[in-house]
């Protein structure tokens, strides 16, 4: 009876570049393999052998000819029809087993289940079942280290028949074992034969290629002979007719549903985090500039967010919706100093107006402060009694002056809590007299700890009648400026229009500018947001600079796993996959990276704060949010390149690599 062709060759050639030459290695091979045939192709070493197995198993393709399964010429295939031709019709035994070692027994067996789109459940069931009938169904826990070379062997051998192996090729299967084991596996590869798969073994040990009835001989690079051994039982006559009518098809038994791909990109990720684990250090390494990176943008914005915050605080600390009025034509007018054209009758014209809740002149100098043995520098503020509730400061003793003080220039004050620790540490300052410039003062009042940018950090300041300055220590008859705070319900650009009428109708010209709290908070936020995006910018680079780092430890991975590329190339992996497992990883690496970098800024921030209290740094979600999906996309991008160098690998100078 004609039994049907499984695998035909026809004037197969390969060659080799070597040098500026081709080296031929196999020469016009032609081959026909049948159905539930056992073949041993046995030869020296260099014989090309190995070469035809490749060729066979789709690793390689050939130089010329004609290279048909079941009847499809595989020579203008697509990398993935050959990936799945190796992963639903062939399945591999290697020498040296292949096995992936961060992988248990189980697991290394369901590998082309899961490239094949099989439901876990299927998978294990089917892992389980194919290990027990080897005998290892107490080993399905253990990885490969913990396992003989035989059990090792037997592993392989139920990894090539999980999805079928309607043709096992066995590459040197015993080359590895002791005469015990390699006889245990042959037994199993006969075993195999009788229930109808095609084996082709290739050997150079004759006593390993007797078990097989026919025999293939090739010497440098060409058959020699075909032979059939005859003391082999014919596979066919043993065989039920019923198993010989059926037609090999490639196998199509696994789902190819929308779930199966979403399971597919489950295992990818459930393999690229168990390889992440399994290679502890370099995973780290490869974080630790994303990691670095992302610690720097977090920090430097949460810092750049502080200042802004801590800056609006102080421009807040002005009192809302202020409006300051100055001589000259604009701040930094060097000749605002000779303009001397607000007066107190200002200062009166304001306070009458409706759009004013309170309004205060403004005089200021700095002088010698002196009581007993103690003196310092301070500032000295000549305001009006509403300057208090502009600005928003409170009382923690005593009172401030009043209106019959301000018109008589009584020579009263009240100091902040900075002059009272200097000069009063141990005792109250109610009623005490200092001496301002060459003025005695009587405190009558002492002011709450602020942070209001009147009192200018641990600098001494004391407040006192606008009048008593003007005419007991700086003599002059006009004032530095005038500081008003607008109603509620009034806007700024409105109050600022009516000051501007009222003062140029009295002046007679604009020898005078305002400057607002609402104008300056927005001035200095635009300022703090173009800071930010700056040193954002800045830090970046750093940020690149990892990702740099991360594509070239990737390179270096996909280097030292090229082994592992080859093997799940060998078992039907597609481009895609291998593309998704390297991507899936890159992109986990800069999350985890990130994420550790924002734990770490967080931390480092936190003890910067302890440590030195006047910076401050405020987080942002969004700048977390944007800075984890920042490496994510470092990942992809900085990712993208390695994975698809390994994605494109030779399977077969992927296997040969140690």
């Amino acid at each position: 009876m004609q039994h049907d062709v499984l695998l035909e060759l026809k004037d197969v050639r390969r060659s080799y570049q070597s040098g500026n030459s081709m080296v031929e290695v196999l020469h016009g091979i032609n081959l026909t393999v049948r159905r539930g045939e056992m073949v041993a192709i046995i030869g020296p070493s260099g014989s090309g052998k190995s070469t035809l197995m490749n060729i066979i198993g789709c690793l390689d393709n050939p130089t010329s000819g004609s290279y048909k399964v079941m009847g499809k010429d595989t020579l203008n295939m697509l990398p993935d029809d050959l990936a799945a031709l190796r992963r639903d019709f062939f399945g591999f035994i290697f020498q040296r087993y292949h096995l992936l070692g961060h992988l248990c027994a189980r697991e290394n067996v369901q590998v082309p289940a899961v490239y094949a789109g099989v439901r876990k459940s299927k998978r294990d069931q089917r892992a389980n079942e194919l290990l027990g009938n080897l005998g290892l169904s107490e080993r399905v826990e253990y990885r490969p280290a913990q396992l003989s070379g035989g059990q090792q062997q037997r592993v392989s051998i139920a990894r090539a028949l999980m999805n079928g192996g309607q043709i096992i090729l066995a590459d040197e299967p015993t080359g590895a074992l002791d005469t015990k084991s390699g006889q245990d596996v042959m037994r199993t590869l006969q075993e195999l034969n009788a229930k109808g798969h095609t084996i082709i073994i290739v050997t150079h040990d004759p006593r390993i290629a007797s078990c097989a009835r026919r025999v293939i001989s090739i010497e440098d690079g060409a058959i020699k002979s075909d032979t059939i051994n005859e003391q082999v039982p014919d596979p066919f006559a043993l065989q039920e007719q019923g198993e010989q009518d059926k037609k090999p098809t490639i196998n199509n038994m696994w789902s190819r549903s929308l779930s199966s791909h979403i399971d597919r990109f489950k295992e990818a990720f459930v393999m690229a985090y168990r390889a992440m684990l399994a290679n502890r250090m370099r995973t780290l390494l490869t974080m630790l500039g994303i990691i670095i990176g992302i610690m720097a943008v977090v920090s430097v914005v949460a810092l750049a967010r502080g200042a802004s915050e801590r800056i609006i605080s102080n421009i807040a600390s002005m009192g809302t919706n202020t409006i300051t009025v100055y001589p000259g034509e604009r701040m930094g007018d060097v000749r605002s100093g000779r303009v001397r054209s607000l007066t107190p009758r200002d200062l009166v014209a304001l306070q009458g107006q409706p759009f004013v809740d309170s309004v205060s002149a403004s005089v200021q100098t700095n002088s010698l402060v002196r009581r007993g043995a103690e003196e310092s520098n301070a500032t000295v503020q000549g305001v009006s009694l509403d300057l208090f509730r502009v600005y928003g400061l409170l009382l923690k003793d005593g009172r401030i002056f009043n209106a019959q003080e301000i018109d008589a220039r009584s020579q009263v004050c009240v100091i902040d809590d900075n002059t009272a620790k200097l000069f009063f540490s141990t005792e109250d300052p109610l009623g005490k007299n200092i001496i301002v410039g060459n003025v005695s003062v009587r405190i009558i009042g002492v002011l709450e700890p602020t942070d209001s940018f009147v009192i200018r950090g641990e600098n001494p300041t004391v407040f006192m009648p606008y009048t008593s300055v003007m005419t007991r220590i700086l003599n002059q008859n006009y004032l530095s400026s005038i500081v008003l705070r607008i109603n509620d319900g009034f806007s700024a650009p409105v109050a600022e229009s009516a000051i501007k009428s009222i003062l140029t109708s009295r002046h007679g010209r604009v020898d005078f500018f305002l400057q607002s709290s609402d104008t300056i908070m927005k001035s200095i936020e635009e300022a703090t947001m173009t800071f930010t995006l700056m040193i954002s910018a800045i830090a970046v680079i750093s940020l690149v600079v990892g990702g740099i780092g991360v594509m070239n430890i990737m390179l270096v991975s996909v280097t030292e796993r090229t082994r592992e590329i080859g093997i799940r190339m060998a078992v039907g992996a597609r481009q895609a996959d291998i593309l998704a497992q390297f991507l899936i990883e890159a992109v986990m690496v800069c999350m985890l990276g990130g994420l550790m970098g924002v734990l770490l800024s967080y931390v480092v921030g936190q003890i910067i704060m302890y440590m030195v209290p006047t910076i401050v740094l405020s987080y942002s979600i969004d700048s977390i949010i944007a800075a984890v999906l920042t490496s994510s996309a470092i990942g992809i991008a900085f990712g993208f390149m390695p994975a698809r160098s390994a994605s494109r690998l030779n399977p077969i100078e992927a296997l040969a690599r140690e």
